[in-house]
């Protein structure tokens, strides 16, 4: 298909406007290996920012953080986020590269993401 002046390839199997592809109401932090993420260019592309991960750049020359893993909400990234965890707890940091999200249901998806990752993280 062709979007937008670029010719974008999909499996034949596949319908990207299918309902199975349509976005959800969840909050994602995304690797930044994850697929939506690891082409730089695209994901330029698609979301508007450039996105580096920022393990092995000096601390005063991060923009982004340590380790940013860019959110994910409904068909935006429209930011990141900085976990640590320290004493049993999450503790996020976050930026945004347009305005932040407002309203209840960024925040709920947001928490309920959150509280996955502490599940996810607790020692077993």
């Amino acid at each position: 298909a062709r979007i937008d002046g670029t010719t974008w390839y999909w499996p034949a199997d596949e319908n990207p406007r299918s309902r199975r592809h349509a976005p959800d109401d969840a909050v994602r932090l995304l690797a930044p290996f994850d697929p939506v993420v690891w082409d730089r260019r695209r994901f330029e592309l698609l979301w508007g920012w450039t996105y580096k991960l920022e393990a092995y750049t000096p601390a005063a020359k991060r923009q982004y953080g340590h380790y940013a893993l860019p959110l994910l909400w409904h068909d935006q990234v429209p930011g990141w986020a900085n976990v640590t965890a320290r004493d049993g707890r999450l503790h996020p940091t976050f930026g945004y590269a347009g305005p932040q999200p407002r309203g209840a249901a960024f925040r709920a998806a947001l928490d309920d993401e959150l509280q996955r990752m502490t599940t996810f993280l607790a020692p077993r």
